[in-house]
């Protein structure tokens, strides 16, 4: 146990060391540079924790190891759960159903594509592919922290799929207003999009949240409504990683089954802090806490996920990544294809038809 007699000492310096560091990366997320390029303190934090991991690792003492460990999996848990407190149900009826619908189709058809091709055709464990097609198909370094404790999964695959958010989420970025200003906006036809229309394509395919925000603020001119659309289809994609969890876990649970894994006596995999997130953005919803108060605690829980991000990162070896190749870059490539010119016709459709 983290916080037996023996290791408590141990166990809470690893975590004010965490601690430490997510200060450090929160502090460098706040340089206006820094904050203009849209990077959150999540992705800085993992960065910081990759590079202590192949420099450092060996001059800190190995009991501190359980506190980084205890950061990067239970207090990962607690913030996924206080991440509800971003959201309102209220929020995600504003864009109706066209929002809703782009946001649940999007989130699918990432998931198994990105799934399928890491798998099957670029030859990636299972958990890899899934960790990046996680971040590519609801909300980037979030999804990934939260998908890793249902699968399980080694903490140098959940920084390879965080590797992939950043990269591509950060082209989206910059590609998505120059799309807007020469083909979108100019364009008639089908190519042509309302600011509403362009705001739920932006919300409904683009990986990160601050990524998303930043699009409308770049774009000359661009609406309230456009960035109100964004943000909120946005919102309602992070809110809809609580069933993707819970219906991972149910075909985890069938899959070990199926194969006789653990003498096939498997339980049900039930990711709890999924349901307790969905449960967070309830009571949210209710607007019984005040909003300075709610401001309050979601500064407190992106730092709480600065530590677990960073806490992975402190497990991040390079070595470890030896033999994986190009496969994660080729199968996050081909998702954001898919999320730029798919998410494109289905946002024209889906609009069209509510």
């Amino acid at each position: 146990m983290a916080f037996s007699p023996q290791k408590r000492k141990g166990t809470l310096s690893g975590i004010f060391f965490v601690a430490i560091f997510a200060a450090a990366a929160t502090m460098v997320a706040d340089i206006n540079f820094v904050k203009s390029l849209g990077i959150s303190p999540l992705v800085i934090g993992i960065v910081m924790g990759i590079f202590y991991a192949n420099t450092l690792h060996n001059h800190i003492p190995s009991e501190w190891e359980t506190g980084i460990t205890f950061s990067g999996k239970k207090i990962l848990r607690f913030a996924i759960v206080f991440y509800g407190f971003r959201i309102t149900f209220q929020q995600i009826a504003e864009v109706g159903m066209s929002g809703f619908m782009v946001s649940l189709i999007m989130l699918s058809t990432t998931f198994l594509l990105g799934t399928y091709l890491g798998v099957k055709i670029f030859k990636m464990d299972r958990d890899t592919s899934m960790l990046t097609a996680s971040g590519a198909a609801v909300c980037g370094a979030a999804a990934v922290l939260a998908t890793e404790p249902v699968l399980k999964a080694e903490g140098h695959k959940t920084a390879i799929a965080v590797s992939m958010v950043v990269l591509f989420g950060t082209i989206s970025m910059f590609m998505y207003p120059v799309l807007y200003a020469s083909i979108i906006e100019p364009a008639v036809g089908f190519l042509h999009m309302t600011p509403q229309e362009f705001g739920i394509y932006v919300g409904g395919t683009i990986h990160e949240v601050a990524q998303v925000v930043a699009v409308p603020a770049s774009i000359l001119g661009a609406s309230a409504e456009m960035a109100n659309s964004a943000v909120i289809v946005k919102m309602t994609r992070v809110i809809m990683i609580a069933p993707m969890l819970i219906v991972l876990g149910i075909y985890l649970s069938y899959a070990a089954k199926k194969t006789g894994e653990a003498g096939g006596g498997v339980s049900l995999v039930i990711p709890w802090f999924a349901v307790y997130f969905i449960g967070m953005a309830g009571f949210n919803s209710l607007g019984i806490v005040p909003q300075n108060i709610v401001d309050i605690i979601n500064e407190i829980d992106t730092f709480l996920l600065t530590m677990a991000m960073t806490a992975l990162g402190m497990g991040t070896i390079f070595a470890k990544f030896k033999g994986l190749g190009l496969a994660p870059l080729y199968t996050a490539g081909a998702m954001f294809a898919w999320l730029v010119v798919g998410g494109f016709v289905v946002t024209k459709l889906v609009v069209a038809a509510f």
